[in-house]
């Protein structure tokens, strides 16, 4: 069985775009190949900067011939349709078999098609790979119309087998395909023809070029930590640049450089920053003091003077980015300690957040407010809430962060630092932002918690206030993210804090779009009823207090204000959906099933996380035991009964059975059973012992199975049927205070 060995040379390939490219390849040609009837045992792809590669081992040296039996139309069937059938079935009237079925004779044809050999196949496949190549962006050269992302100089294919090495003919755009490459664009000796996979990969990097872009990585992080260790520092871990560097040299040499004294001063995040996103330099930090102290570059040649020349460009560019960097960070501190962070809020006012939602100075006032009422319900102190929000967002406005976007919030715990603000204010300026995915940290210190929940409150809010809500796959606004960062912070903190208030209130800071239609003595009502909430974190009936204080105020509004508030009500109940949409998503991720949630999400109070996830983990362990199990399937038993009997009588049993009326001993002791039960469950809901409540339900089990073993419910006696209904009624009820086990599937 033939080897396979493909590369497509060009031009430098960008470095972000290489990883995808070889994984499309090999996609791309493996899926074309065992569709043409070529199986294969095994296939990797690779990537330089001027190279993609593919290697199929054990592919089939020809595909198999294929006979297909088609049925045509009936015999007698119109000439015209049987030329049809003929046509598409390659045949012949002489080559047509009749057979009799129960619905009448038909034609039959036997369609042969012949294998193919493995050369003719990957040529086809090669050339359909390489012109509908899915590459981000892609470009055209000279005359020809052969799109490719740089333009490509040469195709190598190659079949290898027992009898030798095999060029596929082949040609794409007067690009014709051999066993010809080359190495290293500078070191190596020109190009050179290879006989196979293994001959290929070995020449290559006596051509001084490594094929395999983790062998590059690994090489790269190898030298780099132990130049720094050799000199008592630390290599700062980047695995981002470290995939993008060795996407960047086919031959990586590793460098070690100083930076100049003047700039050590500098926030090694800074140092940091300004290297990797300007030169892809990997920072090299003292362990001692966290202070970076040198650098790291790879190069893609060997000199003469070991690296010497390369370096002193190298920290020649170096010194000149940083000198920039060097002049931001001390022109913000002057203005951070003269005029303190306000001086860049202020400036906010002049930067739209979004067309619909207003500035960012807007944005910041209602953060401030959602921030000093949210401050009780986290533990936080609502003055250093309300002071950490008005100026969490003020390094936007700075040059530090207008020159590198990706220190946004760490400049601003800098400079809160440097204007002399409380720690708790400058740490909520960094963490607010935060948790960013699904593995960064959570916030923990009271004030940095409440302005993030705040932020991500009022940008969820203000997207629904305006219908701009995520779509399919599309979410540019980052809500999902926004919204899975609310569900950690407040699970991961455990806090008590019933979203649809908080919502409700962030949403009527958005009265220019949800009042537009109020007038001015409405406006100023609702204004004031907000700062109330700010300032006392009065959280009550929010949305009927402004009912009717405006009613009060205005008898016009009496038609216009409820059809408002509805609209916010509306609003909240579709946000309270999408939140519970993220936390499904977030608990299946841990291992519990969608019915799971569902049950618990379906009960009262389902906008507290805290009480909708101590719910899930009760349920979830209840269920899975064998006395939650056999429960669940008699509570099911009792429901079905009792909804076809409510159905069939057009009444609803819940009204209490009575003991007096029980004929048997089994029913007494359910009733005994169901009393006991009750008696333990209530207090355990209180105190939201969910654990506790489902125990105390696990010892119905064996008096409902002996109730439905000894008892017909729909008994002939209706006094008797009845209350037996209303039994099973009382089992329903019990069983649904902990969750709603009609989602339970099983």
């Amino acid at each position: 069985m033939p080897d396979l060995l493909i590369e497509l040379f060009s031009e430098e390939i960008p470095a972000r775009m290489q990883g995808k490219a070889a994984q499309d390849l090999k996609k791309l040609m493996t899926d074309g190949l065992v569709e043409a009837g070529l199986t294969y045992s095994g296939a990797e792809a690779f990537s330089t900067p001027r190279r993609l590669a593919l290697t199929v081992h054990g592919l089939r040296a020809e595909s198999p011939t294929l006979r297909e039996e088609r049925r045509g139309p009936k015999v007698g069937a119109p000439d015209k349709a049987l030329e049809g059938f003929m046509r598409g079935a390659g045949v012949t009237r002489d080559q047509l078999e009749e057979r009799e079925e129960k619905k009448g004779a038909f034609y039959y044809a036997t369609v042969v098609t012949p294998g193919r050999p493995a050369a003719e196949i990957v040529a086809e496949q090669l050339e359909k790979t390489v012109r509908n190549f899915p590459w981000p962006k892609s470009m055209r050269w000279g005359a020809g119309s052969l799109r490719w992302v740089r333009p490509l100089h040469r195709i190598l294919c190659l079949l290898t087998d027992e009898a030798g090495d095999h060029p596929i003919d082949l040609d794409i755009d007067g690009i014709k395909a051999g066993q010809t490459t080359e190495g290293h664009r500078f070191m190596g000796d020109g190009a050179f023809e290879v006989t196979g996979f293994e001959d290929y990969e070995t020449r290559l990097k006596r051509a001084f070029v490594i094929l395999d872009p983790q062998a590059r990585a690994d090489a790269i992080w190898h030298d780099a930590t132990n130049m720094a260790f050799a000199r008592g520092l630390e290599v700062v871990e980047d695995q981002g640049l470290l995939r993008e560097v060795a996407g960047l040299v086919e031959w990586p040499v590793v460098l070690m450089g100083d930076i100049a004294e003047e700039f050590l001063g500098l926030p090694p995040e800074v140092l940091q920053t300004s290297m990797k996103e300007h030169q892809k330099f990997f920072s090299v930090k003292n362990p001692a003091t966290g202070r970076i102290e040198k650098f790291v570059t790879v190069a893609n040649i060997e000199t003469s003077d070991n690296g010497a020349t390369i370096l002193a460009g190298n920290q020649k560019v170096l010194a000149a980015r940083l000198s920039d960097a060097k002049f931001f960070w001390e022109n913000d501190l002057r203005v951070a300690r003269s005029e303190g962070l306000s001086a860049w809020t202020e400036r906010l006012g002049n930067v739209t957040f979004h067309h619909a939602l207003g500035s960012q100075r807007d944005r910041i006032a209602r953060i401030t407010a959602l921030a000093r009422g949210i401050a009780p319900a986290v533990g936080a102190d609502r003055h250093l809430a309300g002071e950490a929000a008005d100026v969490a967002k003020a390094d936007l406005s700075t040059e530090m962060v207008y020159e590198f976007p990706e220190l946004q919030g760490l400049m601003g715990r800098y400079y809160a630092e440097a204007a002399g603000l409380p720690a708790e204010v400058a740490a909520a300026c960094e963490d607010h932002y935060a948790p960013l995915g699904p593995s960064d940290a959570v916030p923990t210190a009271p004030v940095s918690v409440a302005v993030a929940l705040a932020d991500k409150l009022d940008t969820l809010t203000g997207f629904w206030a305006i219908d701009e809500k995520p779509t399919g796959s599309k979410d540019p606004y980052a809500l999902r993210r926004a919204a899975l960062g609310v569900i950690r912070l407040v699970l991961e903190n455990g806090l008590r804090l019933p979203l649809r208030k908080e919502i409700l209130i962030s949403l009527m800071m958005f009265r220019n779009h949800l009042f537009e239609t109020f007038g001015t003595d409405e406006h100023r009502l609702v204004n004031e009823f907000i700062e109330e909430i700010a300032d006392h974190g009065i959280f009550g009936a929010a949305v009927e207090a402004i009912v009717q204080r405006v009613k009060d105020s205005n008898s016009m509004a009496k038609d216009t204000v409820p059809e408002k508030l509805a609209k916010v009500e509306e609003i909240a109940a579709d946000l309270i959906a999408f939140f519970h949409d993220r936390l499904k998503v977030h608990l299946r991720g841990l291992g519990i099933t969608h019915d799971i949630i569902e049950a618990c999400i379906a009960m009262p109070n389902n906008d507290d996380l805290v009480l909708v996830e101590k719910r899930v983990y009760a349920l979830d362990q209840f269920i899975v035991s064998e006395e939650g199990g056999n429960l669940l399937q008699g509570f099911k038993r009792a429901n079905n009964i009792l909804a076809q009997a409510e159905e069939k009588d057009g009444v609803e049993y819940s009204f209490g059975a009575d003991v007096k009326f029980a004929e048997t001993d089994e029913e007494r002791a359910l009733f005994a059973a169901l009393e006991a039960a009750e008696a333990r469950i209530a207090p355990a809901m209180k105190d939201e012992d969910f654990g506790a409540a489902m125990e105390a339900m696990a010892g119905l089990r064996a008096p409902i199975d002996a109730f439905f073993e000894a008892v017909q419910v729909n008994a002939e006696n209706q006094v008797v049927r009845r209350n037996r209904l209303n039994m099973l009624a009382s089992i329903r009820q019990t069983c649904l205070q902990v969750a709603d086990l009609t989602k339970i599937e099983g």
